[in-house]
């Protein structure tokens, strides 16, 4: 049984209003983030120096081919074609996790702290548009999508938290005795 609660087109006031037009780019620039991540995570995780870190970087690269699948599931409840269009944001903030992979030395656990640095940028994006998307879907009456973007907000929250454990337990006491 589908719960989709979209509004239809007749008791919808303006199906294709600023605020919708809005949202919908906004899900194909997310969409775009999560695709681009899923291509850089495996690379964070072979940088890394400390096995916790790189176990992180890992099993979030699941995590993350799951929100892509549900965003397809938000384009599908749309009506729409799963669409990508570039997030100059994510690009921005994937490429300064290469310049950093880059400018500090392989082995290190100061590398680690960089990285979890790295990571945590992309996570408080990806919680901010998740956060608002949630909202924008409620206010739309998409119920089924904001449940949609809940799931992954509450997901983005805990890798957050995850990478923030592993600096707070050892990764930076580590980079500072070297």
């Amino acid at each position: 049984m589908s719960t989709h609660t979209a509004k239809s087109h007749s008791s919808k006031a303006n199906t294709d209003s600023k605020l919708e037009e809005f949202f919908h780019d906004e899900l194909k620039d997310i969409y775009w983030a999560e695709k681009k991540l899923v291509k850089t995570l495996p690379k964070l995780a072979k940088a890394a120096t400390s096995k916790a870190l790189a176990n992180a970087f890992s099993e979030h690269l699941e995590v993350t081919k799951g929100h892509v699948t549900r965003l397809e599931k938000a384009f599908e409840i749309l009506g729409h074609p799963a669409q990508a269009k570039k997030c100059e944001a994510m690009e921005g903030i994937t490429k300064e996790g290469e310049e950093i992979i880059e400018d500090t030395e392989d082995g290190t656990s100061t590398r680690d702290v960089a990285l979890i640095l790295a990571g945590q940028k992309a996570e408080h994006y990806e919680i901010a548009t998740y956060g608002g998307l949630r909202q924008i879907a409620k206010n739309l009456g998409y119920d089924d999508i904001a449940k949609l973007m809940e799931q992954t907000l509450a997901e983005e929250k805990e890798a957050d938290q995850s990478l923030t454990k592993l600096a707070e337990t050892s990764v930076n006491e580590q980079a500072t005795a070297e």
